[in-house]
């Protein structure tokens, strides 16, 4: 199909959205005072940085995004300068996840709080993110891309999972973001009236 690649994208968007909205049940639980275990959190580090990240946000900057700068896009300004800093703007807040999930001993009353905060601006800012690109910035790639531009970025994304499928990192990933869900199911109200919102969040 000429839209393998984005179709690709977006499946990758429903994975994460699912692991988000663990996220949030998860960090609602914390502010109603459920005990902190630093593994769980460095959990959620580890997916948003492993796979939303190097894995999802590394196709779509180093070949999406390049193609479409190819096609007349700015790196620096328009649609795909938003999205390259709201990628920024999502590690900050990993980061802070992850700086938790590393710590040693029990877990402090800052760190709770820094851990609850993160998640209250992470989720709805990725999920906002996510509906812009499904919603406008895919569809725009696939009027301006010719056909056998996307074919070769299939071929690139192949290549891409590939090199993450050989070490085993790719299966290690899905059964982090399982044991996830699993563990803090989503809850489908909230996670539908994000949809419907255009993003919200933790409260």
């Amino acid at each position: 199909m000429l839209d393998q690649p984005i179709k690709t994208l977006m499946d990758e968007h429903r994975l994460i959205e699912n692991v988000l909205g663990s996220l949030e049940t998860f960090a609602l639980g914390v502010t109603d005072g459920l005990a902190v275990e630093r593994e769980l959190v460095a959990g959620y580090a580890r997916f948003f940085r492993e796979f939303a990240d190097a894995c999802h946000h590394g196709k779509e900057e180093d070949i999406l995004f390049a193609r479409m700068c190819e096609r007349g896009f700015a790196r620096e300004a328009g649609p795909i300068a938003v999205m390259l800093f709201e990628h920024d703007q999502g590690r900050a807040r990993v980061a802070a996840l992850h700086s938790v999930g590393a710590g040693e001993g029990p877990v402090q009353a800052g760190e709770r709080a820094a851990l609850v905060g993160s998640a209250r601006e992470f989720v709805p800012l990725l999920r906002a993110h996510i509906l812009k690109e499904d919603r406008i910035l895919y569809p725009m790639a696939l009027r301006v891309l010719l056909p056998d531009e996307v074919a070769a970025m299939q071929e690139q994304f192949e290549v891409f999972d590939r090199k993450l499928a050989a070490d085993g990192s790719i299966d290690a990933l899905h059964a982090t973001a399982d044991k996830l869900i699993a563990a803090f199911a989503p809850d489908p109200e909230r996670m539908a009236a994000a949809a419907a919102q255009g993003g919200c969040g933790v409260r």
